[in-house]
């Protein structure tokens, strides 16, 4: 535990001014983000008496080694750095909205030549239509379900698409007239892009005057006599109606505004959304949050904002936003959802009438939602905290390992021999700190010295790391001035899947230039290995090569879920109702996990690897064309440099360089079939994955593909 005096800042080296500031702890990882009017002020708050501090506040303070800020020109400014250094540093210690799951929208893809409704997730792109969220993908689904009958858009996916362009049939919705089947030439890309914007209208709310229209159209198919016409319009109105039932009039002025209720105890916070378009509510979400500081209604609906309109521009962000406390000063925040907007926009607590009303219901479901998160979550929380302390007891740690790290082998009899290291804080995954790494140190099957190795290489980072920031002095017999090579841990993105670069290059994410830690430079407080006494003893033996002796080391051992501890000859076994014994088991199985699936990624790549593989500098996007332009590879070994050359991106250098190495991976004599002596003439496959121009996965890094997340 630090104390707050020995990094406080001297007298008048605060600037009295708006800025930034960030608590730092003492492996330099930034745990707490603040803005502030006046940072004089506003960090003097952080450095009195301890017992006058919130018990939250507190926390931080003493776990905080360091404290830095950055001075802006307006509170504007820090407003946005603030929620980008949120963002980019992840701290423990501020108010994060966790959401259990990703809302689905309804997205038109207008960017296409044919745009596509469909359900999405996840990041907003560039060019797409959105609308929603909604709570559940099944109400999209039946929403779209009814609007196909009056505006027959495409749905299908990209494969779905070409294979009907190919054939020249369309899909069943093409028959049953709720697709307008562009994929065949019965409607040109115009009409159907016009199609498509209808049917945005009409979901952004703008329904009365297409309704009168078929109205209208139905009345004079009526008085024409055309009857079967007048019927079919008839049930486009009622089918439209139905949908428009859906999301029932909320605000009878056709507002587009967002309401914003909290709901809130002294260690939470829940946070409801309603998104109300043309007076109709057409998506709801909702947030839950520890309230690891003190924190005022307004400071949440603060963050809540940030959260909602940090990454939205345009109509994204509503002319109306009525919260239940107005964050306080309230013209740096409407000023800057203005900015987002590009358009006014006015952030107030409604007085009165159907607004005020409408808040009291999102307000409830705030409440509701507390509610039954703490139900969920009691026994959770009480249940990790149990877990850590029998674990904490069992093997004799000082404090409970709030974070743990845990490494398995995996190998398919002895090739293809990769390790995974997973992380769990407080109990919980931290899937954008897992890392993989390859076995290179040896050839064959020897998980004890591929354990010594992974823990070594993991490590020497971390040690390099602090040597790096001045932490770490070194010594001559401690080996932090290797510089790591490549697999030294393959870093993972927020979602769980590696980045697309370089294969198993350690450095990958990782940035230190602004004084940042890289990731290997957070320390578990207990790692446990995948495996018995030979394990456990091979990971304290590569600890204790680099010098690190105040990291604790446990092994599971499968077939009694035995605990090993170095040095002892007998293991611990832990009851079999014991909450650690089933954190580690949670641990262990996830390490398998991620360490079988690079395991069986990197088999399949070896097995559907082709001569296009080995052509250096040849990537996907123009591998695929040589596939498209010559059919095969057969037929590409066979063509000159100059035909090679006439596929676009194909300069002279790069058709030698393929020439070459299908020379030299041409087969050494034909098949012969044994039973008539007939010389078998094969096509090649097609190892890129066919001529659909679809992504495929032969070829790519091993760290884009076979990822669970």
């Amino acid at each position: 535990m630090a104390d707050p005096s020995s990094y406080r800042p001297r007298p008048g080296e605060i600037p009295d001014s708006p800025g930034v500031y960030r608590f730092r702890d003492e492996h330099r990882r930034v745990i707490y983000v603040g803005k502030a009017k006046s940072l004089r002020q506003r960090l003097a708050n952080y450095f009195q008496d301890l017992a006058n501090l919130h018990p939250r506040t507190r926390s931080m303070v003493t776990t905080a080694a360091s404290v830095e800020w950055t001075v802006v020109s307006t509170e504007v400014e820090a407003l946005q750095l603030e929620y980008s250094w949120i963002k980019e540093y992840d701290p423990r210690f501020n108010v994060k909205y966790r959401d259990d799951k990703s809302y689905p929208y309804l997205a038109v893809t207008m960017n296409d030549e044919f745009p596509r409704v469909q359900v999405m997730r996840g990041h907003k792109k560039k060019g797409v239509r959105y609308f929603g969220p909604y709570a559940h993908a099944w109400a999209i689904r039946d929403t779209v379900d009814l609007l196909l009958r009056v505006f027959p858009v495409r749905t299908c996916s990209a494969g779905v698409f070409k294979n009907a362009e190919r054939t020249g049939r369309p899909c069943l919705l093409g028959y049953i007239g709720k697709c307008s089947a562009p994929c065949v030439g019965r409607i040109s890309p115009e009409d159907h892009y016009e199609l498509a914007e209808e049917f945005c209208d009409f979901m952004a709310g703008r329904t009365g005057t297409y309704l009168r229209r078929l109205e209208r159209q139905m009345a004079g198919a009526s008085d024409e006599m055309e009857y079967e016409r007048a019927a079919r319009l008839r049930d486009d109105v009622g089918a439209l109606k139905k949908a428009m039932e859906k999301n029932a009039v909320v605000l009878a002025d056709a507002t587009d505004a967002d309401l914003i209720a909290v709901a809130e105890d002294e260690l939470e916070a829940a946070v409801q959304i309603f998104h109300v378009r043309g007076g109709r509510v057409r998506g709801q979400r909702g947030w839950v949050t520890d309230k690891v500081e003190e924190i005022t209604t307004a400071a949440l609906v603060e963050h809540a904002l940030q959260q909602l309109y940090g990454e939205e521009t345009g109509d994204a962000v509503p002319k109306e936003v009525l919260v239940p406390a107005l964050p306080d000063p309230v013209e740096p925040v409407q000023e800057w959802l203005t900015g987002r907007r590009g358009a006014n926009v006015s952030l107030r607590i409604p007085q009165r009438g159907d607004k005020k009303a409408l808040m009291e219901t999102v307000q409830r479901n705030a409440q509701q939602a507390l509610v039954l998160h703490k139900t969920k979550r009691a026994s959770d929380l009480t249940t990790r905290s149990r877990a850590l302390e029998e674990i904490a007891d069992a093997l004799g740690l000082d404090s409970a390992p709030l974070r743990i790290e845990c490494y398995d082998i995996s190998h398919l009899q002895g090739d293809d021999v990769v390790a995974s290291m997973v992380v769990f804080e407080d109990g919980l995954q931290r899937k954008n700190e897992y890392r993989r790494f390859q076995i290179k140190g040896f050839a064959g099957q020897d998980d004890v010295r591929s354990m010594h190795e992974v823990i070594t290489r993991r490590f020497r980072r971390y040690l390099a790391e602090k040597e790096k920031s001045g932490e770490w002095a070194g010594s001559d017999d401690t080996p932090v001035n290797g510089t790591p090579g490549p697999a030294d841990g393959v870093p993972l993105g927020a979602s769980g899947v590696a980045p697309a670069s370089g294969e198993d290059d350690g450095t990958i994410g990782l940035k230190d230039d602004d004084g940042r830690p890289r990731k290997f430079a957070y320390p578990p407080q207990l790692v446990v290995v995948d495996g018995g006494r030979p394990q456990v003893a091979a990971a304290r033996r590569a600890l204790d090569e680099l010098g690190i002796d105040d990291i604790a080391v446990c092994g599971l051992a499968k077939r009694l879920e035995e605990v090993w501890v170095p040095g002892e000859e007998d293991p611990l076994v832990l009851p079999r109702s014991s909450e650690g014994l089933y954190l580690l088991q949670r641990v262990r199985d996830e390490a398998h996990r991620f360490a079988i699936t690079y395991q069986r990624a990197k088999r399949t790549k070896r097995l559907r690897s082709g001569p296009l593989d080995e052509v250096p500098g040849l990537g996907e996007t123009r591998k695929q064309a040589l596939i498209k332009h010559f059919g095969s590879v057969k037929r590409l070994r066979a063509a000159t440099i100059e035909q090679i050359q006439e596929v676009p991106g194909i300069g002279r250098k790069t058709a030698e360089t393929i020439a070459v190495a299908l020379a030299r991976s041409a087969p050494a004599a034909p098949a012969v079939n044994t039973a008539t002596g007939e010389i078998i003439e094969e096509e090649e496959p097609d190892t890129t994955g066919g001529s659909s121009g679809e992504s495929v996965s032969a070829g790519l890094p091993d760290d884009r593909r076979g990822q669970e997340t």
